[in-house]
Order: structure tokens, then C-alpha cells, then sequence
């Protein structure tokens, strides 16, 4: 399954979001169109694949757009205000939702165990499940970070206006979130170098 789409695109035309200000229906549903694939796939990523929770914040995030979009005032890319409204969402959501329980899916002794002729085949499919697993499990901080810096190839810059923080702090949730990555991974990173040397 692919999850995560990136949120790098080119912004919705001036026309389009001053006629979505005006309440055009027609216009609004340019930018869902546009956005809505995007939107969904950091919802499911940060709900570690729940695609039930990533189609309620959806939702959520276009009625949000939909009643406050007059709040949009252009100081900002759209993407921009787009992306706290969604992150602002996620990070709601998991806060009344903190029963939720973490998906974990340590499949490595699958993997360790296969000897058949798609060995190869699953291998890959079991790196990528394990790296959606790791940044799935970090904290919701951490996890937009890693997102935005690598899911969407965002600047540090750009990363703070959206998380409305300090370049430093930025800086320093990634390198938080590298090193949780790192332990995280390390069997996974043990078994390819294992691998490797046969």
C-alpha cells in the first residue's frame, strides 16, 4: 500500500481561492480535488495505516476549509495554512483518541524465515513495512517532521512556518526523530548487513 503522496505541488491559482473566499462551490471543489489524495495520505500515516481515522480528519480538514476559508488571507502559500489545518487535526484527533492503540507489525522473523524463490521480493516489502511501522510509532511531533521533511522534501523554513516553531526546534525534533528511527531499525538494519555478507 502506498501511504504516503507528497504534499509538494503547485499552488491553486489566486482566482481560485479568492472565488472559494466568496463561498463558490465550484471552486471549492477544485481545490478537494487537488488536495484530498494528499490530505488522506498524512492522515494515514499518522494514524499508523487507519484509513477510518485518515477519512474522519479528511473530512474534517475540508469542513474546516469549507466554513473558514475567509480566514485565508494570502500571508501565506495556501499549501502553507493547508498543512497546519491538517496537522492541527491529526494532533487533535490523537488527543481524543488516546486509547488508540499503536499498530505494530514486527514482521522481521517472516522475513528471516523465507527461503523460497521471492525471498528478494519480500525482503523489500518487508524494509518498507518496517520503516512505515517506525515513523508510524514516533510521536506525533516527530512524525510530522519526518513527514514533512522527507515525505514532502520540505526546508527547515518551510517546516517552521508550518509547525509554527523555530528553525532550531525544527532541527533539533529531527534529530530526536533520526535517533528514535535508528533504534527503531537497527534489527531490521542487523539483518540486511547479515545479508549482505552471505
Amino acid at each position: 500500500m502506498e501511504w504516503a503522496v507528497s504534499l509538494a505541488h503547485p499552488e491553486i491559482n489566486a482566482d481560485i481561492l479568492e472565488s472559494c473566499r466568496q463561498g463558490d462551490r465550484d471552486a471549492f471543489r477544485v481545490v478537494y480535488e487537488t488536495h484530498k489524495d494528499r490530505v488522506y495520505s498524512v492522515a494515514l500515516y499518522f494514524f499508523h495505516g487507519d484509513a477510518t481515522a485518515a477519512a474522519d480528519v479528511t473530512q474534517q480538514v475540508f469542513l474546516k476549509l469549507m466554513t473558514d476559508f475567509h480566514h485565508f488571507r494570502g500571508d501565506s502559500a495556501f499549501s502553507t495554512w493547508l498543512y497546519r489545518i491538517v496537522f492541527n487535526t491529526c494532533v487533535n484527533t490523537s488527543r481524543r483518541n488516546k486509547s488508540r492503540a499503536i499498530k505494530d507489525e514486527p514482521r522481521l522473523a517472516q522475513t528471516l524465515a523465507s527461503t523460497d524463490s521471492q525471498e528478494a521480493d519480500l525482503a523489500r516489502k518487508q524494509t518498507a513495512d518496517s520503516v512505515r511501522t517506525a515513523i508510524s510509532a514516533l510521536p506525533p511531533v516527530f512524525r510530522l517532521a519526518i513527514l514533512l521533511r522527507y515525505f514532502d522534501d520540505l526546508s527547515y523554513e518551510e517546516m517552521a512556518k508550518i509547525l509554527n516553531c523555530s528553525v532550531g526546534t525544527v532541527s533539533s525534533r529531527l534529530s530526536r526523530a533520526h535517533r528514535l528511527l535508528a533504534a527503531k531499525l537497527a534489527p531490521l538494519k542487523a539483518w540486511l548487513g547479515s545479508k549482505d555478507s552471505l
